[in-house]
C-alpha cells in the first residue's frame, strides 16, 4: 500500500473513484490494485512526502501487513479488516502521520544503530493511526453532514454576495462559536477559508469557458477585484487565472 502524506500546495485527485481535493497536513492512502491520480489533467503545485509499505493478503483476501510488523494477531486483523474494506482514502488534518514521516526520514537517512527495528515499529505506528483515523470517521459518517452540504448549496448558489460568518452559522441554525468549532472539525478550515476555497473551485469551473472575461469570472464569485481573485487563485493553486485558462486551453 502507498500512503501520502501533503506537506504544501494543494492537490486535485482521484481516490478510490471520488474526486478529492488534498490541502497541507492531509493524508491519503491507496491499497495495492486501487488507482490514484490527478482529476483535472493539469499538474498540482506543491510537495508531498510518500512510502509504500509491504502489505500482503489472506483469509478472502484480508490485507495483513508484511512480516516486519510486530502487531499481535488482534491488532492484524483488526487493522486488515478496516483496511479491506476501505481500500482508499482521504484523511484531513492528521499531524500525526506528518511526525511519522519525517521520524522515517530521519531513520532513513542516519541509519544508526537498531534503525531497522525502529523504521518497523513506526511503519505499525503509521498503520494505527490510519485506521484509528478511519474508525473516527465511519462512525461520523463518510459524507460530510447534511447541513454542511446544504450549506455549501446555499454558497455556490449566490457567491457574488460577502457572506459573513454570522450569516453562514445562521443558516445552518447555529451560533458563530459553535459553527466555528464544527466548520474547523469536519473541513480542517475556518468558515471563511472554507468559503475561499468554494469560490475557487467555483472559479475554476468558470475558467474553462473562454467567453467570460477574468473580472467577470471574479465579481461573479465573490471576489472584490480581478487583482485580488488572481492573487488568492495562484496561492491556492499555483497558477495565476489566465495561466490555469491557458494551459487547459492548450491541452484541450
Amino acid at each position: 500500500m502507498c500512503v501520502y502524506y501533503v506537506i504544501d500546495g494543494k492537490f486535485e485527485w482521484n481516490v478510490g473513484g471520488r474526486n478529492t481535493v488534498i490541502f497541507p497536513t492531509d493524508a491519503v492512502y491507496v491499497l495495492p490494485g486501487e488507482e490514484i491520480g490527478g482529476a483535472n489533467g493539469f499538474l498540482d503545485i506543491g510537495t508531498f512526502a510518500w512510502i509504500q509499505i509491504e502489505v500482503g493478503k489472506k483469509d478472502h483476501g484480508r490485507i495483513v501487513p508484511g512480516n516486519w510488523s510486530s502487531l499481535t494477531d488482534g491488532e492484524v486483523q483488526a487493522i486488515g479488516t478496516i483496511l479491506s474494506i476501505n481500500k482508499a482514502g482521504h484523511l484531513p488534518v492528521i499531524t500525526e502521520i506528518g511526525r511519522i514521516f519525517q521520524s522515517l526520514r530521519l531513520e532513513f537517512f542516519n541509519q544508526e544503530m537498531g534503525y531497522y527495528t525502529r523504521v518497523n515499529h513506526l511503519l505499525d505506528e503509521l498503520l494505527i493511526v490510519l485506521t484509528r483515523q478511519l474508525t473516527r470517521q465511519n462512525s461520523q459518517g463518510r459524507d460530510f453532514p447534511k447541513k454542511f452540504l446544504q450549506l455549501e448549496q446555499l454558497l455556490r448558489k449566490d457567491l457574488s454576495h460577502q457572506w459573513t460568518v454570522e450569516e453562514m452559522a445562521a443558516s445552518v441554525g447555529m451560533g458563530t462559536t459553535l459553527f466555528n468549532e464544527r466548520v474547523k472539525s469536519y473541513s480542517g478550515f475556518s468558515p471563511l477559508a472554507y468559503l475561499i476555497n468554494i469560490r475557487i473551485s467555483e472559479a475554476i469551473k468558470l475558467l474553462r469557458n473562454p467567453d467570460l472575461s477574468i473580472t467577470d469570472i471574479a465579481l461573479d464569485t465573490g471576489f472584490y477585484s480581478s487583482q485580488h481573485f488572481s492573487t488568492t487563485f495562484r496561492k491556492l493553486t499555483g497558477y495565476t487565472p489566465r495561466e490555469f485558462r491557458k494551459k487547459n486551453t492548450s491541452d484541450e
